[in-house]
């Protein structure tokens, strides 16, 4: 099992309001580049969503549940599939029958990643990143860098974060962005 965090971000390391849901000044930074900037399986996932299950934060959740099952192409299949486990103290299961294969995830969350057979994988969902973080469960950082620089917003690595060495496992062009894979270094 691996825990793999997706997320588009900025030069500078702002991960917020990519997609200007938030309604913030400077957002919507990774779709000025166009819908194929961002459309598709640009993480690379694969059969990761097949076999794994998706973990996402209560705000991210309710964005994507009003997006994804609408949508019918062949990625939108493999996202309305996989299993979604929904971080909330907010949200019953009966809440998230808007999107297909959503449950709100029971108990403490680092207790259920540490008890997930799957391999996970967090999109978005910056508070949910940060607490398995700061508890050293990320394996794998897979970063959509798109050329902006915004000075401002949430960082993906705080400052005050925990101290992690990766090693770099690829990079490629993805339109205007590049995509980059990091694993935790070995020790």
């Amino acid at each position: 099992m691996s825990v793999i965090v997706i997320e588009f971000i900025t030069l500078d390391g702002i991960v917020s309001d990519p997609d200007g849901s938030a309604g913030t000044p400077l957002g919507g930074w990774a779709f000025r580049y166009g819908p194929e900037a961002v459309a598709g399986d640009k993480f690379r996932l694969g059969r990761t969503l097949d076999d794994g299950v998706l973990l996402l934060g209560r705000a991210t959740w309710q964005l994507f549940s009003r997006l994804w099952p609408g949508r019918e192409d062949p990625f939108a299949q493999r996202m309305n599939a996989v299993p979604k486990l929904v971080a909330s103290r907010m949200l019953s299961d009966a809440d998230t029958e808007a999107w297909a294969n959503s449950r709100v995830l029971a108990g403490d969350l680092v207790d259920a990643v540490k008890r997930e057979p799957r391999d996970v994988v967090i999109t978005g969902s910056l508070s949910l990143v940060r607490q398995l973080m700061a508890e050293d469960l990320i394996d794998e950082y897979r970063l959509l860098t798109f050329p902006s620089v915004l000075g401002t917003g949430e960082r993906l690595f705080p400052t005050d974060g925990p101290h992690t060495e990766l090693e770099c496992l690829s990079v490629e062009r993805v339109g205007a962005a590049v995509l980059t894979r990091h694993r935790k270094a070995a020790r």
